[in-house]
């Protein structure tokens, strides 16, 4: 199927973006990237200083508190940390042994007697109902509808999945007449960003529960924004964006470093005859399973993203030599290619490490659940990393962005002035 793009003639250009993408409790570490970028004198008394918002799961809840709050940046960032910082577990899921015990009894009985009972009734392991009504009392959405009337917000982006058709949702409450757009798998949708698309963005799949849509002709079932978001940039940059700011939640420097065991395996893998097979590694127990398939949805797409952006950009510059559209094709494509700045800023610790140092700060009756998973090796408790909200984890990694953004701050100033 060919892109649909509906695009204003009139649309602003030299649009900052700030893209959000997250899972669980380790959206935390974009809240204090932000409040460090709050920070500067320059933009801490002003509005945020971007036009387009694009969030997808955690990184919903981020997006639109600041498009909400925007009004000065420092306040609305500082309000977004303070949130985090004080997270707790029974905030966001039920934590009381009734309400997992039930879910454990119906997911047995489902598994036991689907096949005579019909479908299955059971959608998730624990029951979010907590963090909607947190998200109904502490973002004030309305100010989204006053931050574009005021044009000090140029389009909200909310992305999420939907169960039923398998295809990448994005909702959009911007300036009247905003981009849209129709693929094969991508669909945007104008609509009024409500406390449900957060929750539907930001509901991580088998952990919480899906949530029900309008989608304009029906009511549908939506899960976590990043499933099928292979391109997080593409809403932002879709909808005009020429600067897109992405903070990202993967840790660079401990990308699946070779163990000695695992190394010398490897030595002599170039000849075949020569290679000798290590000792058998321990078998991975459910838990660490169901980390590395949220670290496939939360944690690949971004880099790949950005290593895509930046191959178009090398073909547009050179096709161009200044990166504007050829005179002859200008005005006959819907979306002409342009040139896009990316600055992306990423953890500098693993909090997979983190959080394995403070496992028993989740609740007795969670813990229980992960321990039935099966204990996963500490180096690798990813699945604890975003089921974790406690304030001793979410505030270490609010710590960990604000230093990580402070480190970069002269280049993070000097990109956001350039809009």
């Amino acid at each position: 199927m060919s892109v649909r793009v509906v695009r204003h003639p009139a649309a602003p250009s030299n649009l900052n973006a700030l893209a959000l993408t997250a899972g669980g409790a380790r959206g935390a570490y974009q809240a204090g990237v932000l409040k460090r970028i709050g920070e500067v004198p320059g933009l801490r008394d002003r509005p945020a200083p971007f036009d387009i918002i694009a969030g997808a799961s955690a990184g919903a809840i981020n997006g639109a508190a600041l498009a909400a709050r925007g009004e000065r940046f420092h306040e609305s960032t500082e309000a977004l940390a303070g949130l985090w910082a004080n997270l707790t577990a029974s905030q966001v899921y039920r934590t009381d042994l009734r309400a997992l015990a039930r879910n454990a009894s119906r997911l047995l009985r489902d598994a036991a007697l689907g096949p005579l009972l019909g479908a299955g009734r059971v959608q998730a392991l624990l029951d979010a109902a907590p963090l909607r009504a947190l998200l109904a009392r502490e973002l004030p959405l309305v100010g989204i509808r006053r931050a574009i009337e005021q044009r000090r917000l140029y389009a909200l982006a909310i992305t999420a999945t939907g169960y039923h058709s398998g295809k990448s949702y994005t909702f959009i409450q911007g300036r009247p007449r905003h981009p849209l757009w129709r693929k094969s798998r991508r669909i945007a949708l104008p609509a009024s960003i409500s406390v449900d698309h957060v929750c539907a963005s930001a509901s991580i799949p088998l952990v919480f529960p899906p949530v029900a849509l309008n989608t304009g002709g029906s009511m549908a079932w939506f899960g976590d924004g990043a499933m099928r978001l292979t391109n997080p940039l593409s809403p932002a940059i879709r909808l005009g964006a020429e600067r897109v700011l992405a903070i990202g939640i993967r840790c660079r420097e401990s990308e699946q470093t070779l163990t000695e065991t695992e190394l010398a395996s490897h030595v002599d893998a170039a000849d075949p005859d020569r290679a000798r097979p290590g000792p058998l590694l321990p078998r991975p127990p459910l838990s660490q399973i169901c980390g590395v398939f949220l670290n496939a949805i939360f944690l690949d797409h971004l880099d790949a993203d950005i290593d895509h952006l930046m191959r178009m950009n090398e073909l547009v510059q050179a096709y161009t030599g200044d990166g504007s559209p050829p005179a002859d094709v200008r005005h006959d494509i819907s979306e002409p290619m342009r040139l896009i700045e990316p600055l992306v800023i990423t953890p500098s610790q693993d909090f997979a490490e983190i959080a394995s140092a403070q496992v028993r700060r989740m609740p007795a009756s969670v813990r229980f659940m992960l321990d039935v998973l099966g204990t996963p090796d500490p180096k690798s408790a990813d699945l604890t990393s975003y089921l974790l909200f406690d304030p001793g984890y979410t505030r270490a990694l609010i710590d960990i962005g604000y230093r990580d953004a402070g480190d970069r701050i002269d280049e993070i100033e000097a990109f956001l002035r350039r809009g």
